[in-house]
């Protein structure tokens, strides 16, 4: 083995390992139909074949975006968590070896230290928070194995200068991993570029943060092939279900650069604004998607903001943090409701009196075919809407909602896709009617009825009666089964399960020559109207009716 080779830090029993070879791997011929090796069941399910055990082409994809070669690319389960395991089992002896870090920072390094009963030596930042370099090369040893490094590091936010993670990797003979789950938001950029001088470096990566794929719960980690290779190894054999894996590779070639620039600049701003208010000691400096406020009564506002229907990370009682509050960067509408709790605060509101928006609601539906998220703020600004079904020309009508309806409609919807439309459309529907409803609460003072007479060539009308009575009328008539990439026949039950969920009377009526543009109509009819019911002021009693107050 050459000296400059990592394979020697690798333990020795994990070095003579033979792994464990599913029936996938044995095989290395061609084009097969007939799939008689692995004990599946041969009834198609849409899920009854393993998936890659190697992950071959999300490897060769990751590699290409990342700028490596895939055979230095490793991906894990359970976000970074799975492969800071294997480092501990590849690397460090159990009841002998040591890991050295900062604190505070990552909460799992030293969990999975004691789970592998490994010590754990914890070195004290400098003043700022900012990384001890010098101290932690001084507490290592001739056990130490792995140091570990979070930048940006959570929960400070400060990022390592890259000059600093070099030293670290050239002057320590040992692992240094380096957690750059946040890296994507910070001004450095990326160490991926060092792996090639230093081969004792391993950079972990995840696609929980910036990517908001945290559901997936996808890590990865790039190494040395030879490592890299040893942590496929070790690994669980089929540790990515084949679903994850499909969808993570539809969701690769997704542009993130107008989200994480809106973070940044909102963390920026919130910085700001949060370190105004007189009970707020202290706003680190960020270099991630998120704040760590040092303040007078950690668990009093705490307390307080959960009352207000916002959660943060209290987190007083890690050390290196007495006081401090970890606030996450929210979309720009997320971020006004903190500041309104926190101008309630301020101004010494009781608890308990809710600073949100009321009118506000958010609805999670989770079914065996479709997992939806949805948000509606009936007096939000519908210019930081985002739709995100997975079908184009759904999003496209959908958007039409909050834009001619005048307020903010979030709504991302994950569905059987591979099956049909059927499903995200019809949940979709149940969720936003949930939604709407909520948000509407008692409806003290709102119109109540909306209509619109015929409205572009589409010649759309649609009437609305949010009183509570629930009924439906369709008068649409397509000539095409499909437009765009959704079909038409599942726009009247679309609207069907609206109005149930909604509980509202809502009769519709379009006629027109172009399929687009009478679908298009009649989203935008169904939005002027629910624009119009919901509109507040006209009535100082509860709810308007022809037979007197409800």
């Amino acid at each position: 083995m050459e000296d400059n080779s990592p394979l020697k830090y690798v333990r020795p029993n994990i070095l003579a390992l033979s792994p464990y070879s599913t029936a996938r791997d044995e095989f290395k011929g061609g084009d097969i139909d007939t799939f008689l090796d692995a004990n599946e069941s041969p009834y198609t399910t849409g899920l009854n074949r393993y998936p890659d055990p190697r992950h071959r082409e999300l490897k060769r994809r990751i590699g290409t975006m990342m700028g490596v070669s895939a055979d230095r690319v490793f991906i894990g389960g359970a976000g970074s968590d799975e492969a800071i395991d294997l480092i501990y089992r590849i690397f460090c002896m159990p009841g002998r070896d040591n890991v050295v870090t900062m604190y505070p920072t990552y909460g799992v390094y030293a969990v999975s230290a004691a789970i592998n009963d490994i010590e754990y030596r914890e070195v004290a930042p400098e003043s700022d928070l900012s990384f001890p370099t010098d101290r932690i090369l001084a507490a290592v040893d001739g056990h130490t194995k792995v140091i570990w490094i979070c930048s940006p590091n959570n929960p400070t936010g400060i990022a390592v200068p890259p000059a600093e993670i070099e030293r670290v990797a050239r002057e320590f003979d040992g692992i240094v991993a380096v957690d750059e789950a946040y890296v994507d938001f910070s001004p450095y950029g990326s160490v991926l570029p060092l792996l090639s001088r230093y081969p004792n470096l391993i950079v972990l990566r995840t696609f929980s943060k910036a990517r908001g794929l945290a559901g997936l719960r996808i890590g990865l980690a790039f190494a040395h092939p030879d490592i890299a290779a040893i942590m496929a190894n070790v690994k669980y054999p089929y540790n990515i279900n084949g679903p994850t894996q499909k969808e993570l590779l539809r969701r690769l070639d997704d542009d993130i650069s107008a989200h994480v620039d809106e973070i940044m600049a909102e963390r920026d701003r919130l910085s700001g604004i949060i370190g105004d208010y007189g009970f707020v000691r202290k706003v680190y400096h960020s270099d991630a998607n998120f704040l760590l406020v040092e303040v007078d009564d950690a668990d009093g506002l705490y307390d307080y903001l959960v009352s207000s229907g916002i959660l943060v990370r209290n987190r007083d009682k890690v050390p290196g943090c007495r006081g401090c509050l970890r606030i996450t960067v929210g979309t720009p509408a997320e971020n006004r409701r903190l500041k309104a709790a926190l101008d309630a605060y301020s101004r010494g509101r009781l608890p308990g009196k809710r600073t949100a928006p009321d009118r506000f609601a958010r609805v999670e539906r989770h079914t065996s075919e479709t997992d939806i998220s949805i948000e509606v703020d009936l007096d939000g600004d519908s210019s930081e809407s985002r739709i995100d079904t997975g079908l184009k020309f759904f999003d496209h009508m959908i958007s039409q909602l909050p834009h001619h309806g005048g307020f903010r409609l979030n709504v991302v919807c994950r569905g059987d896709l591979e099956v049909d439309e059927h499903h995200t459309m019809e949940d979709v529907a149940i969720a936003l009617g949930d939604a709407l409803r909520m948000a509407l609460g008692d409806k003290r003072g709102i119109e109540r009825y909306g209509f619109v007479l015929p409205m572009d060539e589409s010649r759309a009308m649609a009437l609305i009666d949010l009183g509570g009575r629930i009924d439906f009328r369709w008068d649409v008539t397509f000539t095409r089964e499909m437009v765009g990439d959704t079909p038409t026949e599942m726009y009247s039950h679309f609207f069907a399960s609206l109005a149930s969920a909604l509980r509202a009377n809502l009769h519709i009526s379009a006629r027109g020559d172009n399929n687009h543009h009478l679908i298009e109509g009649v989203f935008k009819a169904v939005a002027r109207a629910i624009r119009m019911a919901i509109r507040r002021e006209p009535f100082s009693y509860s709810l308007p009716s022809s037979k007197g107050v409800l």
